[in-house]
């Protein structure tokens, strides 16, 4: 069940922080004009330096968020790179999911983390049944994971429960937006990318035992 009273204090704390933004926008500049770095994924090392790794990927996802502000884009991006996987054609894809195309629907951080159990537990054989069972079974779980530890999948809900505190769609008119931002939502809503991300990373670590 979601802690709603350690949310909120982790909301507001990131509403207060002051962000490195010089290099967290110097990270995301290389990695649009390089690409996501391919990665040779070592299994015994990565399960050895699990919580270094979802404490990197949590952060990352943060930062992205801060600089990008679209969640499903912010956290696509720090799991893609943590594990290598992708490219950012697909971050360009995800431009208009926060929300679903901004309506309030389902939130980026579910979105972005699913997309990349889609590139790492699928393959190239579109018929292969067995590897999209593998991928199904572990979606599930990590959306019951993230609903379990947020409260909710949908971003109308994610914002009137944990981020803002009051029902507001900043997706429905500039007028909404700027009562968002107005309100620190940008930074607030880094928790978000955040959590999904370190989910979602947990989940990739863990298949490999």
């Amino acid at each position: 069940m979601a802690d709603y009273e350690a949310l909120k204090k982790r909301v507001e704390e990131l509403a207060e922080k002051e962000w490195d933004m010089p290099a967290i926008e110097a990270r995301i500049k290389k990695l649009s004009k390089e690409g996501i770095p391919k990665k040779k994924l070592e299994p015994k090392e990565i399960l050895a330096n699990r919580e270094q790794i979802l404490d990197r990927v949590q952060l990352r996802a943060e930062e992205n968020n801060r600089i990008l502000m679209n969640c499903a884009q912010s956290t696509a991006l720090a799991l893609m790179e943590e594990f290598g996987l992708g490219n950012i054609d697909i971050i360009k894809a995800l431009a208009p999911f926060p929300g679903i195309g901004g309506t309030g629907e389902m939130c980026g951080g579910i979105t972005g983390s699913l997309i990349n159990f889609g590139l790492y537990f699928s393959n190239e054989d579109l018929l292969d049944s067995e590897g999209m069972d593998k991928l199904m079974v572990n979606a599930q779980k990590f959306m019951a994971s993230f609903e379990d530890v947020v409260g909710h999948w949908h971003c109308a809900d994610i914002i009137e429960k944990v981020v803002l505190g009051h029902r507001l769609n900043p997706g429905e008119s500039p007028a909404a937006m700027a009562t968002f931002a107005r309100e620190k939502g940008f930074e607030k809503c880094c928790l978000i990318p955040g959590i999904g991300s370190r989910l979602a990373a947990g989940f990739i670590i863990d298949s490999m035992k």
